[in-house]
């Protein structure tokens, strides 16, 4: 099974119904309920997804949806080691470079992400929600 780290954007497609992205990043759970990928978070993206998830609806929805989330996928978390790799890594993007390393220190083969663009020079496999989809339907 392929163990994947969700980025935020992924989540809050779905969180937020956000056209046109929402069916495919749907997709990605419906392949975490099959079996074929064990999906994972990083700590930082909860608060994250709470913090725009409720600004955007309310923190009544945005709190339930969490709830439902971690019923579905796991939680890293995200230590000093990681922050510290993340600060020194030369990635132009902070929060992707954590996701980064959250994903490595947690042996996570693959990123799903919308900004695929954002993550240069990283050693793990990187993909779209819809590229992700089609890889595991070959």
């Amino acid at each position: 099974m392929i163990k994947i780290l969700i980025d935020t954007n992924v989540i809050l497609d779905i969180a937020l119904k956000r056209a046109p992205y929402f069916k495919d990043s749907a997709k990605i759970f419906s392949k975490i309920d099959e079996n074929k990928l064990e999906g994972y978070i990083s700590a930082t993206s909860v608060t994250d997804i709470y913090y725009i998830a409720s600004k955007q609806t309310n923190k009544t929805k945005a709190k339930k949806f969490l709830v439902e989330l971690i019923q579905i996928v796991d939680v890293i978390g995200v230590d000093k080691e990681m922050i510290i790799d993340a600060l020194e890594s030369g990635m132009k993007d902070f929060e992707d470079a954590v996701q980064v390393f959250s994903a490595e220190y947690n042996e996570i083969q693959v990123i799903v992400t919308r900004n695929v663009k954002d993550y240069t020079d990283c050693k793990l496999e990187i993909l779209e929600p819809k590229s992700l989809i089609k890889k595991l339907e070959k």
